[in-house]
């Protein structure tokens, strides 16, 4: 028992973290709620928590206003080549920070840590220009392509690689393993609940990605999700309530995704800690 719980009575902290919890969520289950309604019965107040009378009118009326079909695809596409191609970058990476002996390691390391304190609008032109150089503006390999690079990814594996015992891998190389078969075979299935936890933050930051498709991408075709909320809510005809169909379908796969895999997240962060 922490000091905390030993001094507050548990119904206390469970009531405040319950009070908390239903104001984090209120405005989610709102949005739901509202995506739901008629669009003449919506946005009223008091807030509408049951749809009544309930319609699923607004979802079928998004693909008439915008391809949201094609917007969804694209997303995916995007997201699913941009988590697999930074997981397997930044494992290799983490890697060799974590295992392997080279001359300036931890000056290259430390260098790229100062590399997360740099807003990413500020290296924007120059991406620009060097996706420009390769024609990939407008395509959507303008989007994946930057995002295998995540430092933070390679900062998160490196600190999990550290906490693995390194008694493991000097008994695979009396085997004769060598470093990717200690990777792959050791590391890794030793790594799950790191390797879930940062699948679902760069999936997310993929999924709700909105500035790079903003700069890159011209043509309806390619655009994304969120390139598709800002249309259909400026200038295609969505009334409110579509505008929340939209988002609420947008929202919803992301928000399944993460509550399957949370107990990875959190037990993931709590490694990560143990051992710098």
């Amino acid at each position: 028992m922490t000091a905390i719980e030993s001094r507050v009575p548990r119904w206390i902290i469970g009531t405040v973290l319950f009070v908390v919890g239903a104001l984090m969520l209120a405005p989610l289950i709102w949005m739901i709620a509202e995506s739901f309604t008629e669009d003449g019965k919506a946005l009223r107040l008091p807030p509408n928590w049951i749809p009544n009378p309930f319609t699923t009118e607004n979802y079928r009326n998004i693909s008439g206003l915008i391809p949201f079909g094609r917007m969804a695809l694209n997303s995916l596409i995007v997201a699913v080549i941009a988590t697999s191609g930074s997981m397997l970058v930044s494992v290799l990476a983490a890697y060799g920070f974590s295992r392997l002996r080279f001359p300036g390691r931890d000056v290259i390391f430390l260098a790229m840590l100062g590399a997360m304190m740099i807003p990413g609008q500020m290296t924007l032109v120059p991406v620009f220009v060097l996706l420009r150089n390769l024609h990939l503006i407008d395509r959507l390999p303008a989007l994946w392509l930057p995002a295998l690079i995540n430092v933070f990814a390679i900062f998160f594996f490196r600190q999990y690689f550290n906490t693995i015992p390194r008694e493991l891998d000097e008994a695979a190389r009396i085997d004769g393993a060598g470093d990717v078969w200690i990777l792959f075979r050791v590391i890794l299935p030793l790594s799950g609940p790191a390797i879930a936890a940062m699948s679902i933050l760069s999936f997310e930051a993929s999924w709700n990605s909105y500035l790079g498709p903003l700069i890159f991408i011209s043509s309806e075709e390619n655009m994304t999700l969120p390139l598709g909320l800002t249309a259909l809510d400026m200038g295609q005809g969505g009334s409110s309530v579509i505008v929340f169909a939209a988002i609420t379908a947008v929202v919803v796969p992301v928000l399944v995704v993460f509550l399957v895999f949370q107990r990875a997240f959190v037990a993931s962060i709590a490694s990560v800690g143990i051992r710098g």
